[in-house]
């Protein structure tokens, strides 16, 4: 019975975040949105200096803009897709302009790929992880991974991972969204210590 009990919950929490709304539902979409205030007293303009940002790359799963979700106490090899929820461009989108929109309010000097001939350092970031994982029927977590490696002439600098996880505020894409935003958050501010933390250019 218990076996039965577990099974039926789990099919109802599916049906519940993701199951096919009636024809016609609009679709709710979703960015990281506004930029939160500046961390006070950083200095990473002046020791970072001009960088160039490459776009974040990551795994195909990530490069649609269909948002996703793990029940991590049902079956955590299986990523579910919400109905009539979707993210107004891909993960790694979202996470390239947060990077570079957080990084310019750091005061970095922040360039494209195609300023190549203005600075001689380059930013590359690949996500291991994005995804509201679910470890109960009500409490989710918002999780993002990144490696992300520096290159000054082609040659590697340095190279360093980074994670945060935000607690969910509700379950379902809503609460997913924002838990989202709010670690990637996390991650751009660890990773703007670490670029600060970095020896100069020669």
């Amino acid at each position: 019975m218990t076996t039965v009990r577990n099974t039926i919950t789990i099919a109802a929490m599916a049906v519940m975040l993701g199951a096919c709304a009636s024809k016609g539902q609009p679709t709710a979409q979703y960015d990281f949105g506004p930029l939160p205030a500046p961390a006070v007293g950083t200095n990473a303009g002046a020791a970072v200096g001009a960088i160039i940002v490459a776009d974040i790359t990551g795994p195909a799963a990530l490069e649609t803009e269909r948002m996703h979700y793990r029940l991590l106490y049902a079956d955590a090899r299986q990523s579910r897709p919400y109905a009539y929820n979707q993210w107004v461009s891909t993960p790694a989108q979202l996470l390239t302009q947060r990077m570079k929109a957080r990084l310019s309010q750091a005061g970095v000097k922040v360039l494209s790929t195609t300023d190549a001939a203005a600075s001689a350092t380059v930013l590359r970031m690949e996500v291991e992880d994005f995804a509201q994982n679910f470890d109960s029927a009500t409490g989710s977590q918002g999780v993002v991974r990144l490696r992300a490696s520096v290159f000054r002439n082609h040659r590697l600098v340095d190279q360093q991972s980074f994670s945060a996880s935000s607690a969910a505020p509700s379950a379902d894409a809503a609460g997913g969204a924002r838990a989202l935003a709010e670690a990637s958050d996390t991650v751009a501010a660890d990773l703007i210590t670490w670029l600060a933390a970095l020896p100069p250019s020669t």
